[in-house]
């Protein structure tokens, strides 16, 4: 890419902002090889990996990443058979540590089930080493330091030096408290050539023997180190050059378990640092509200409410930017401080942000173009040590363009012309803009000639563009209205800072008859587009509105479908069941009757008639499946129209009788004398005249059974079966068309006539009942009328 470019547009500022959010070396790494790509492919897989770091980021506050050195120094070392120190045997072991964290953490990510595109791959290439991890980890402290539990050796001789300097400080304790404390300088113990020493004044200093190790600037303090500690001293420095052979050993043993994982460790620190660089991504796209844009490979970029980065978010206006599509070339016109070069370099560095893999700052769904290179002529090209003028850099700058473009190029040019002749620099800027639609880039210029207003109409793939400018407030808006040129607002901010009217009318006749109108017709264009952008926003939001309430109506009568569904099926099941129960009970009572009858000899209820009756009694059964529900089919029935119905007309409460259907939605209908065109969803069938003729009425009626007695004696049976056994006899008793019957129960403890009487009592079959009379077994039996 274009390294001009980049410059002119500060991408390094926003590669400093990602940069404050790395942790690692490798991360910091990088990020400084970051450019802009071309490869759509590789893009594509840096987006992705920009949105499973957005994903984990906003669910889990990122990936775990801890403070990691860069380790490919000491990796190095290792490759020459180096011994590694503790500062570097750390190092690794926090790398190698934070890959086992890393590798904990996404297997907890999986079984959350978060959905991720390539992190999860990318991680499986981490190579965990747990037993040299656990050691390093177990040898060493953060700063390189080995601990006690480095190994048994170092334990026990570091606890031999904590005795021996005890036992010396306990020593040099008698000569800083004692009687000997006034022949001190201070009562202090102190360190000289790693020994323990007191300061003693010169005048004693054969008052406690021992060496002399050193003395102060000005010759009155010498210090001592007492005959009494002298092998006290001996054993400590003794101790202490065994503790660093021993370091020296197990830093040399640490080093040699780290040296057949050279490979792995290198490729986990660049894992790691790729992680934590995908971090960095996604906290800036946090921070600056950015999202992620969707690839375009025929460069139809479609940038919405898109912003300058750089910019203070609560100042920065925002604007919908397309090209590519429709028209290859914007040429953006309007006046002074209007936002041109702003808007200039919001396309080109958002741009650059999407082709390097980051999010850009703009709505969703934003769609960026893919372009082999981008260039851009924008900003004061003079150069004093070159002699350059103003025009001169900008016509170099354009010329190495024109050499380097093609039909995947992105040319942002700001001012084309200026610096010279307005006349002939019109002229240039519109060859330029000629030969760079030969080349087939796509380009967004800025610039104040009028000339290029008509340009921009002229030419095919070619749009004019302008910033808003309020002439109410004469303040610049920084919205960016494409399709409509900037017009020139220089006699009106004239007019309304003060100027006399007359200078403005004379300057208003000075100029252009053509001009006036041009710029009448852009005022006129820019309240059309004001208004027209205001009614589709308002439009916008009540399809928003009614968008969602559709939503919420259909969802609702789904719900209201299934329940009314359920419901009918859990009906039907309920009748099922009581349909069940009363066939059982019919088939029990028909059974007894032809068992009845056959004992008797004689045949009073016929062979077919029982048959029929429980072929009847089948029929009561509903069938669960709402497709042949007879209801529906009813319904459906009623609106399937055909030629000579009747049908009832609604809406008039009139029957009439189809004569033609005349379309999908209307059929013709005779109503007495009338002829009318009826809409279908206002017919409903009639009863056929012919057919609702009154039909003959069936009677049911009961003859009587010489199969049963009229008499029911319960006496001896138990409670239950003589419930039962009542509850039988009066079925059959109604079937034989007894108007009568006698139960007798007996008197006894009274349990059956109380049974019997609150059985009589729920039943809906009886009319009345009453105790026989005292010469008939009075309370002892109950005479039943039935219905």
């Amino acid at each position: 890419m274009n390294q001009k470019t980049l410059t002119i547009m500060e991408y390094g500022r926003i590669k400093q902002a990602i940069q404050k959010y790395l942790v690692s070396a490798a991360g910091q790494h990088e990020l400084a090889q970051l450019q802009p790509t071309a490869d759509s492919q590789k893009l594509q897989r840096w987006l992705d990996e920009a949105q499973d770091g957005a994903d984990i980021y906003r669910l889990e506050s990122g990936i775990p990443l801890p403070k990691l050195d860069d380790i490919r120094p000491h990796l190095k070392r290792l490759a020459l058979e180096a011994v590694l120190n503790g500062l570097e045997l750390a190092q690794i072991s926090r790398v190698l540590w934070t890959t086992s964290s890393v590798v904990k953490f996404f297997d907890q990510l999986a079984e959350k089930q978060l959905t991720l595109r390539l992190l999860n791959q990318e991680v499986q290439e981490l190579v965990t080493i747990p037993d040299v991890t656990r050691r390093l980890r177990t040898s060493l402290e953060g700063d390189g330091h080995l601990t006690d539990d480095a190994s048994p050796e170092l334990r026990q001789i570091r606890q031999h030096i904590a005795q021996t300097a005890a036992a010396i400080r306990e020593n040099m304790d008698q000569y800083t408290r004692g009687k000997d404390a006034k022949y001190l300088s201070e009562t202090i113990v102190t360190i000289r050539d790693d020994r323990y020493v007191i300061p003693v004044r010169s005048e004693y200093k054969q008052h406690f023997g021992g060496i002399v190790h050193d003395q102060s600037a000005s010759g009155q303090t010498l210090f001592i180190e007492p005959q009494a500690v002298v092998s006290l001293n001996n054993r400590l420095r003794q101790n202490q050059m065994d503790e660093r052979h021993e370091e020296q050993r197990i830093l040399a043993e640490l080093t040699a378990l780290l040296t057949p994982y050279q490979d792995e460790i290198l490729r986990n620190a660049e894992i790691l640092g790729h992680l934590d660089f995908i971090n960095a991504k996604a906290r800036y796209a946090h921070q600056i509200r950015a999202t992620e844009p969707k690839l375009s490979l025929t460069n139809q970029v479609n940038l919405r409410q898109a912003r300058h980065p750089l910019i203070d978010p609560k100042k920065v206006v925002a604007n919908d930017i397309t090209i590519g599509k429709d028209y290859k070339t914007i040429i953006v016109t309007g006046p002074n401080t209007g936002g041109k070069t702003i808007t200039l370099k919001t396309l080109a560095l958002v741009q650059l942000m999407g082709q390097s893999g980051l999010f850009i700052p703009a709505n969703e769904n934003s769609v960026i173009g893919v372009f082999d290179d981008i260039f851009a002529d924008i900003g004061d090209e003079q150069s004093i040590e070159q002699s350059l003028s103003t025009f001169s850099g900008h016509m170099e700058n354009i010329v190495s363009i024109l050499k380097q473009a093609d039909d995947r190029s992105l040319v942002i040019i700001d001012e084309l012309g200026a610096g010279t002749d307005p006349q002939e620099g019109a002229a240039l800027a519109i060859a330029i803009l000629d030969q760079i639609g030969t080349l087939g880039s796509y380009v967004m210029v800025s610039t104040h000639y009028p000339e290029l207003k008509a340009y921009g109409y002229n030419r095919p793939e070619t749009i004019n563009a302008s910033m808003e400018f309020d002439a109410e407030s004469l303040q610049p808006t920084y919205r960016l209205l494409i399709g409509i040129p900037g017009r020139s607002n220089a006699l009106d901010i004239a007019a309304r800072l003060g100027m006399p009217s007359q200078v403005v009318a004379a300057a208003r006749g000075l100029t252009d008859q053509d001009s006036q109108d041009l710029n009448a017709m852009i005022s006129d264009l820019t309240e059309q587009k004001r208004l027209a952008d205001s009614h589709a926003a308002n439009l916008e939001s009540q399809l928003t509105e009614a968008t969602e309430l559709h939503d919420q109506l259909q969802t609702q009568f789904d719900q209201y479908q299934h329940q009314k569904d359920q419901l009918m099926l859990d009906a039907k099941r309920d009748a099922n069941r009581i349909v069940d129960e009363s066939r059982k009970r019919a088939n029990q009572i028909i059974s007894d009757l032809r068992k009845k009858q056959l004992d008797a000899g004689k045949s009073v209820v016929k062979e077919d008639e029982l048959i029929a009756a429980q072929g009847a009694l089948n029929a009561l059964q509903q069938d669960t499946g709402l497709q042949k529900n007879k209801v529906l089919r009813r319904e459906k029935a009623k609106h399937t129209f055909k030629k000579g119905d009747s049908v009832l007309v609604k809406s008039y409460g009139q029957t009439g009788v189809l004569m033609q259907q005349l379309d999908d939605q209307h059929w013709e209908v005779q109503l007495g004398i009338l002829k009318m065109k009826i809409a279908t969803t206002d017919l409903e069938k009639a009863a056929d005249p012919a057919k609702s003729k009154k039909q003959p009425r069936a009677s049911i009626r009961r003859t009587g059974s010489n199969g049963m007695s009229p008499t029911l004696d319960l006496r001896g049976h138990r409670y239950e079966e003589a419930m039962a056994e009542v509850d039988r006899y009066i079925d059959s008793a109604l079937l034989a068309g007894y108007p009568s019957v006698t139960i007798i129960h007996g008197k006894g403890t009274g349990a059956l006539r109380k049974g019997v009487t609150d059985y009589l009592k729920r039943s809906k079959r009886v009319k009345s009942f009453g105790f026989s009379p005292a010469n008939a077994g009075g309370d002892g039996s109950t005479i039943v009328r039935l219905q």
